[in-house]
């Protein structure tokens, strides 16, 4: 386990203030506009580091890594391709297949991520509204 530094627990306290994935860049953004000194290459590590530890999740996403805080575990979630938007989910029935696969092959102690990409409800309202000509 990393130290815990002050640059590590800025960054991980403004990725707990974003509901949704977000790249280095943006959570860099944040922080210096909330008077933070931080580096982009020290929020970078910190993202890494977080992400390989468990408390962040990590994607790619038209080539960026974006990450939000996260529980231990594994994780399920649907995102918003638009908005970013991401909510944590249940599910049970990909648990007992992961189990079940990793079981067939000989595997044990199976871990997984599963990201469900789609509108969320606002995004597809929007998109569904006829623009004014």
């Amino acid at each position: 386990m990393k130290r815990n530094t002050w640059q590590r627990e800025a960054v991980r306290t403004a990725l707990g203030e974003s509901d949704a994935f977000v790249s280095a860049q943006a959570l860099h953004a944040a922080l210096r506009e909330s008077g933070s000194s931080i580096g982009l290459a020290t929020v970078y590590r910190a993202l890494a580091d977080l992400a390989e530890e468990g408390e962040a999740d990590s994607l790619q996403q038209d080539g960026e890594a974006l990450y939000r805080a996260c529980t231990p575990g594994s994780h399920h979630h649907l995102i918003c391709r638009s908005c970013g938007l991401t909510v944590e989910i249940e599910a049970d029935a990909v648990e007992r297949w992961a189990h079940d696969v990793a079981a067939a092959h000989g595997f044990t102690r199976p871990e997984h991520v599963v990201d469900v990409f789609g509108l969320c409800a606002a995004c597809t309202e929007l998109q569904q509204t006829p623009s004014p000509s």
